[in-house]
């Protein structure tokens, strides 16, 4: 028997997380064989406005 119970906040998270990632492949596989820039990351996963990227660093400012 299946029970159906309402959506909490980690379910709506998780799901946006996993419809992210989706939109990231879609856009990897459009690419070809050339990586997705930076620029391109934000724009498919709408990232926008200065105060936006100033509270989420960017995949290359982590790697050192």
């Amino acid at each position: 028997m299946v029970t159906l119970r309402t959506p909490n906040a980690q379910d709506r998270a998780a799901l946006a997380e996993i419809e992210l990632c989706g939109e990231l492949m879609i856009a990897a596989s459009a690419a070809g064989e050339e990586r997705l820039s930076h620029d391109r990351i934000d724009e498919v996963l709408d990232v926008g406005g200065a105060e936006c990227r100033a509270a989420v660093p960017r995949q290359g400012s982590r790697r050192r």
